[in-house]
């Protein structure tokens, strides 16, 4: 499909309504046994991040796995490290690069955060046809662009080099100033229309808003990417009865987007708006429709300046998801043939991840958790998440690599405090499939199709 630029797009009360109207119906019939929590486990993990000058300052957020074209050895996962730059690692967990944030443009700058990456397969580059690495650079408000070396990702050797136009603009801000301020560059997703043309979209950090860019190759071989359009998500909402809800949110702030994943083939982006739901966003334009709800959409809430938190402050009305708890964040798409398969949702506020149906997203299919094993911990408090049916090195089934943002065993800094330790899991598609009756179709999807 092809994007049409537009000027801001901003919901109507009325189109609010009606999504909200949508989103409050009784969901379709969960398939059987689909409310057990299922207990998975992970297969590997990757090596421990720490968020200290003696880590780098790395705290891991999302991952992404690409498929090498010809050589499952070089499988990669790219992940993001936040002010820790960009991970790379085989499909065994190893680390085979490390690439760090930009620093700091001017004295009182803020550096380089690498917040969420995605990919792009077969991108024309001058005379070449690369695969990108695509990341939101929230530190600077910028999309960074990674060109991957399929010779380099099979010998293990820093497979991942910077193709970055220095020139590309910001993505929100107007100003360096404004950049500082951080309302800026969060969540990332990226997708190719049929016409070959690459897009990202891109969140922007304590609003509801959502950019989306077109990448294009410059003269000099690198990649910069000009501004399409903008979406708004409502930041408030009519409830059935009468009265409206807006999420509770620090002062100034509003109910961001972190978590998306597009799905062009059914022509929607999906986003994780943290304190809603799971809106689905029509590619070519169209109002929005919330396909699901967190469990405390509507409930009254105040913020207290004392505690610097949000505490209820009235009854709960009801009309509330089931399956969500909040924040809602990384979403994925497990990608079949002729654009079926399963959309995941990572549930923050109980360690779980959801499973809805691609095409028809408000059809609830069963959760999950990965939890702690013999030899590998779970996941908690999972921001970002990738999931492919395509084989990957030694997982024949497909694989789940996702965030762990609380990682075990604890380590210890000199002084005995105990250093914040994130990393990621690979989780073999079979061992979440099967106690969930999902179905398991190995080279079903190429993503150079």
């Amino acid at each position: 499909m092809q994007l049409r630029p537009t000027p801001h797009l901003r919901l109507s009360a009325a189109a609010a309504a009606v999504a909200l109207t949508a989103a409050v119906l009784p969901a379709a019939p969960a398939a059987a046994g689909a409310d057990t929590l299922a207990q998975v486990r992970a297969t590997l993990e990757t090596p421990p991040n720490f968020d200290d000058a003696a880590g780098g300052d790395a705290n891991a957020d999302d991952p992404a796995i690409w498929s090498h074209p010809d050589d499952r050895g070089g499988d990669l996962v790219v992940a993001t490290l936040k002010q820790g730059g960009l991970a790379v690692y085989d499909a065994a967990g190893r680390q085979i690069q490390r690439l760090p944030a930009p620093a700091p443009p001017r004295p009182g700058d803020e550096p380089g955060r690498f917040n969420n990456v995605d990919l792009v397969y077969g991108f024309q580059l001058g005379r070449r046809k690369v695969d990108l690495a695509v990341v939101s650079d929230r530190g600077r408000d910028t999309v960074r662009a990674y060109a991957i070396d399929p010779a380099k990702a099979a010998a293990h050797r820093a497979p991942l080099a910077d193709v970055t136009d220095p020139a590309a603009a910001p993505v929100f801000s107007s100003s360096p100033d404004e950049v500082n301020e951080q309302a800026t560059a969060y969540g990332l997703a990226s997708w190719t229309d049929a016409r070959g043309t690459s897009y990202a979209a891109v969140s922007q950090r304590h609003t509801s808003r959502i950019g989306v860019v077109r990448l294009e190759a410059t003269a000099a071989g690198t990649v910069t990417y000009r501004h399409v359009r903008d979406v708004d998500l409502p930041v408030s909402f009519a409830l059935p009865g009468g009265g409206t809800w807006a999420p509770c949110e620090d002062p100034g702030e509003g109910p961001q987007v972190e978590g998306m994943v597009a799905d062009p083939e059914n022509g929607a982006l999906f986003a994780a708006q943290e304190d809603v739901g799971i809106w689905r966003v029509p590619l070519g334009g169209g109002s929005p429709r919330l396909v699901d709800k967190v469990k405390d959409f509507g409930v009254p809430a105040t913020y207290d300046p004392v505690t610097e938190e949000c505490a209820p402050s009235g009854p709960d009305p009801g009309v509330g998801g089931k399956h969500l708890t909040a924040d809602a964040e990384g979403l994925t798409i497990y990608r079949q043939d002729d654009g079926e398969g399963y959309l995941l949702a990572s549930s923050q506020g109980d360690n779980t991840f959801v499973v809805y149906d691609r095409e028809s997203p408000e059809r609830y299919l069963g959760h999950f958790r990965v939890a702690p094993g013999a030899t590998v911990d779970g996941s908690e408090v999972c921001d970002g998440a990738m999931v492919t049916s395509a084989p990957v090195g030694r997982f024949e089934d497909g694989l789940l690599v996702v965030h762990d943002g609380v990682n075990t065993p604890e380590a210890v800094d000199g002084s005995g405090e105990v250093r914040e330790n994130t990393n990621f899991k690979y989780v073999d598609w079979k061992d979440v499939a099967d106690p969930l009756d999902l179905e398991i179709t190995p080279g079903d999807w190429d993503p150079r199709d």
